[in-house]
């Protein structure tokens, strides 16, 4: 049972990480989206990283490049890739949850 488990942990770390040879297929764009209300996590606890959800995107509002990874709740890499200083937009257009980390923030997203 503990090997079992062992198996299943190392598949799920695999899947979390983008997997093998995984691609990202959605990019990030510039945007001048104005978002409104509080955002998704602490900016204060984030390096001044916010992180909102309208309609069928992801917005990212930053004061420096980062590096962003969108994940599907199953683990599947969405979209990797560099986000400029400004507000930043990700339209995936499905609904779900995912998984946006930046650096080392991890924040759930329904869309």
């Amino acid at each position: 049972m503990n090997r079992l488990f062992a198996v299943a942990l190392l598949c799920l770390m695999v899947v979390m990480s983008g997997g093998v040879g995984a691609v990202a297929q959605l990019r990030w764009q510039q945007s001048d989206v104005v978002v409104e209300g509080p955002s998704l996590n602490d900016p204060s606890e984030s390096g001044g990283v916010a992180i909102y959800s309208r309609d069928q995107s992801i917005i990212i509002i930053t004061d420096r490049r980062v590096e962003v990874r969108v994940f599907t709740i199953l683990g599947q890499l969405v979209s990797r890739g560099e986000v400029q200083p400004g507000t930043s937009e990700l339209n995936i257009n499905s609904r779900g949850i995912y998984i946006v980390k930046i650096e080392n923030v991890t924040q759930k997203v329904a869309l």
